[in-house]
């Protein structure tokens, strides 16, 4: 058997992308030999596609598209394991080309729109980087008559998408920026689902100074913390980022719109993280090679 030199591992790993063990497990199997190492690689590209799926994904990027007149905008979340991968520039073209594929779609069905060609580049992208990768949602939003739609994206880790009556691009680029920011729950009080207002009652109920209240008294304080609950948690009802002296709503109208509402977008929000001791891993990776 060739012993592998350290400028073959080197060669191949800047031809592949490939990590240090991977390139010299392949350059041993096929007895130094490049060229034979890249085509096996190759060959082996959605086995190891496959075997990265089952690692959780919950970093990465979300990525919008809107449309020059404002009619329609999509967001779409594309994941890696890591954020170094995330910041590195084959998974940002990628990221930007699902993003353009999805728009031109016009389509939430992540399935449909990666069949075929994208779906062989991502397993590509999983080969060269060596981390799970995948597009996990989109979300499509028509403005409608009279509307348009706005889009902000922040550290390309929160994305989010407004929708206007009125106004203009950057108006509702602003109030995307504060959804953003901020974070409010709905977009007007009366949107609060009654499920989420009752669990807030009950818990004004259990706070001590409602002890031994005279239930007139009590439902009046409560109604009046439920009131405050809503505009603290409601879009319009918040205070602008830019200008706390203005509500959201006040802000809007002034540039001659009046908010619709959001969809806003955070990186791995709702993907339960695995804890990783990286240094156990790095053993386990060396004793494997």
């Amino acid at each position: 058997m060739a012993a592998i030199s350290a400028s073959q591992v080197k060669e191949l790993r800047e031809r592949t992308g490939l990590g240090m063990m991977e390139c010299k497990k392949a350059l041993t199997e096929t007895d130094g030999d490049i060229e034979q190492a890249i085509e096996n690689l190759r060959k082996n590209s959605g086995l190891k596609a496959a075997k990265k799926a089952g690692r959780t994904a919950a970093e990465g990027a979300v990525v919008t598209r809107v449309a020059e007149d404002g009619s329609y905008g999509v967001m779409v979340e594309i994941n890696s394991e890591t954020d170094f991968v995330a910041r590195d520039e084959n998974f940002t073209a990628f990221a930007k080309k699902i993003a353009d594929a999805f728009f031109a779609a016009k389509s939430e069905d992540v399935a449909a729109v990666m069949d075929g060609e994208l779906e062989t580049a991502r397993e590509q992208l999983v080969q060269k980087i060596g981390e799970n990768i995948g597009v996990r949602r989109c979300v499509v939003i028509e403005a409608g008559d009279g509307n348009l739609v706005g889009e902000y994206v922040h550290g390309g880790r929160i994305g989010v998408l407004t929708v206007l009556k009125g106004g203009n691009a950057e108006t509702a680029r602003d109030v995307a920026m504060h959804v953003a920011a901020i974070n409010p729950t709905v977009a007007h009080p009366e949107d609060m689902p009654q499920e989420q207002l009752d669990a807030e009652k009950a818990i004004i109920l259990a706070q001590p100074d409602m002890a031994g209240k005279p239930e007139q008294i009590a439902e009046k304080m409560v109604q009046g913390r439920l009131k405050k609950y809503l505009a603290e948690n409601s879009l319009t009802q918040q205070a602008f980022v830019k200008n706390p002296d203005q509500t959201v709503a006040e802000f809007a109208k002034a540039a001659g719109g009046e908010v619709i509402g959001f969809t806003r977008f955070e990186v791995g929000e709702g993907i339960e993280k695995e804890e990783v001791d990286f240094a156990t891993e790095v053993m386990e990776q060396a004793k494997r090679s």
